[in-house]
């Protein structure tokens, strides 16, 4: 398909590329064309407006990430990032009551230490479902010493609960991050750790959102924490996307969460969605599994004493 190569530098500069220190370029020209729903020379345009590329056996290669960003933001409607973000966000224009009853999930999980140097234990950061009423059963665990790979399983259960915000200082500086006009992008989770640099880019993202407001939260006097999870019931299994929000104790005594990313996402993806961007600010609802990680921690580490970090891929299906 080809399109207008103006538009194309357009998009190119409303957006923020991963720095070097944090990009990695493994998908080849062909897959840009592919993503983006474009011909050669639109990406000749991408590259000329700053796209950055590696060259690999003669071939140009470049960050996921970065193509994520150009065809969320393209405009085209047809692009695969589009496509896929408006899938993942049909559900939250319907009645947010389907979101508060329990649900089951087959729950899988493979990890992988794509350089593994030898048999050792595995640390997984389990689902911790039963802090938010869930539970986790029939769960097998990779306990033990191995080489390379591991798989955790279980049926784990979720559900939804209205606990808004109560306090006013925590609204307040919710409202007030909503309001600052941060992007979201697709950013690399090492450099999502470094939350003070992708907001200083005029970004954001999942976890480095739910980094930044829990340091507010606790500034502001509240016990507060971002932590990770899964976002569930995507394509058939997970979309294999990062999640964080931010849990925090609330005037009122009860654990809150604030799952900011989702209510930005879902505000700028879907129409009526009003309902389910105040289910976000401080209630829970039943496709997030939360887990035992911190905001900037690694799901899954291999103590075989390799510095490349494991890999973790979940495919989680809807039971009932």
């Amino acid at each position: 398909m080809k399109t207008d190569a103006r538009a194309w530098e357009e998009v190119a500069n409303s957006i923020e590329f991963v720095p070097a220190a944090y990009s990695s370029k493994t998908r080849p020209e062909s897959a840009a064309q592919e993503m983006l729903r474009c011909g050669p020379d639109d990406i000749e345009t991408l590259i000329a407006a700053g796209l950055p590329f590696d060259v690999q056996s003669g071939v140009r290669h470049f960050d996921v990430n970065d193509l994520y960003n150009l065809g969320m933001y393209s405009g085209r409607s047809n692009t695969q990032p589009e496509l896929a973000f408006r899938m993942l966000f049909r559900f939250a224009g319907r009645p947010v009551e389907d979101l508060l009853r329990p649900k089951t999930w087959d729950f899988k999980v493979r990890l992988d230490c794509v350089e593994c140097g030898g048999t050792a234990p595995w640390h997984f950061e389990a689902p911790d479902a039963v802090r938010f009423g869930g539970a986790a059963t029939d769960v097998v665990a990779p306990t033990r010493a191995s080489e390379k790979t591991a798989e955790y399983t279980a049926t784990v259960t979720t559900t939804g609960a209205r606990t808004p915000l109560v306090s006013s200082e925590l609204r307040r500086l919710t409202r007030d991050y909503l309001a600052a006009g941060y992007r979201w992008q697709m950013v690399p989770v090492a450099m999502q750790a470094d939350y003070q640099l992708v907001h200083a880019l005029g970004s954001t993202s999942c976890i480095a959102a739910s980094l930044l407001l829990a340091e507010r939260f606790r500034e502001a006097g509240h016990r507060a924490e971002a932590k990770r999870g899964w976002f569930c019931g995507v394509l058939g299994g997970a979309l294999d996307l990062p999640h964080a929000s931010v849990e925090v104790e609330d005037d009122d005594g009860v654990l809150k969460t604030v799952d900011i990313a989702k209510a930005q996402l879902a505000a700028r993806l879907s129409a009526n969605t009003e309902a389910f961007q105040e289910l976000c600010l401080g209630s829970v609802y039943n496709k997030v599994i939360p887990s035992t990680a911190s905001g900037n921690a690694a799901f899954a580490t291999h103590g075989c004493g390799s510095r490349t970090p494991v890999h973790v891929r979940a495919d989680i299906r809807s039971l009932r």
